[in-house]
């Protein structure tokens, strides 16, 4: 019984395919952009993402090659918050002197822990040129934050692919309205003189 059903929901599906004297060319031609559509969204969507993804593990591949940890010595006291607790979790922007590998002293601001006296020890990150820089994320956190790039990109791809497709069709289906329009100005008086 179930076979005897699936070949019906495969040729529904599939009807502007096949020869049919109610098929017009708007119908080809809608058809023809749906599996663009789908092609493009499955294929296209698929290649942005991992091209994506490929391209941001490089980037973040990068920069832990690049920083490196350095210390540094604060230049002012860096008060509490207002809270006042000073758990390690509050962070704010201090000015920093360090020394780069090639023996230049360097200050810059960062952000650092709330609570240090001028004079305290802090790690910062530097990057090759001995520059202050953000900390690189950690293997984890890159593939994570790569995946999560790349999804976005081929769901961003899938969308405009999306939305170029629904405008195509809105523009067949004003063809075909017309057309009806155009055919009922014709043949509506025609039927009409037949049935009175």
């Amino acid at each position: 019984m179930n076979g005897g059903r699936h070949p019906r929901k495969t040729s529904r599906a599939l009807w502007r395919w096949r020869r049919n004297p109610l098929r017009r060319r708007d119908d080809v031609t809608e058809a023809w952009i749906v599996l663009a559509v789908w092609i493009a969204v499955v294929v296209g969507g698929t290649i942005t993402g991992v091209m994506t993804t490929r391209s941001a593990e490089g980037v973040f591949a990068a920069q832990r090659a690049d920083r490196r940890a350095a210390s540094a010595v604060l230049v002012s006291d860096v008060p509490l918050t207002a809270s006042g607790v000073g758990d390690g979790n509050d962070r704010t922007s201090a000015q920093v002197r360090w020394t780069t590998p090639e023996g230049v002293t360097r200050t810059g601001s960062t952000m650092v822990e709330t609570g240090q006296r001028a004079g305290a020890e802090v790690e910062v990150w530097t990057d090759g040129r001995g520059a202050l820089s953000t900390e690189p994320p950690t293997p984890t956190e890159a593939a994570v934050e790569a995946g999560v790039l790349g999804v976005v990109a081929g769901l961003a791809l899938s969308g405009l692919v999306f939305g170029a497709g629904g405008a195509g069709r809105r523009w067949i289906d004003r063809r075909r309205v017309e057309r009806w329009g155009t055919d009922w100005a014709r043949i509506g008086p025609l039927w009409s003189q037949r049935t009175s």
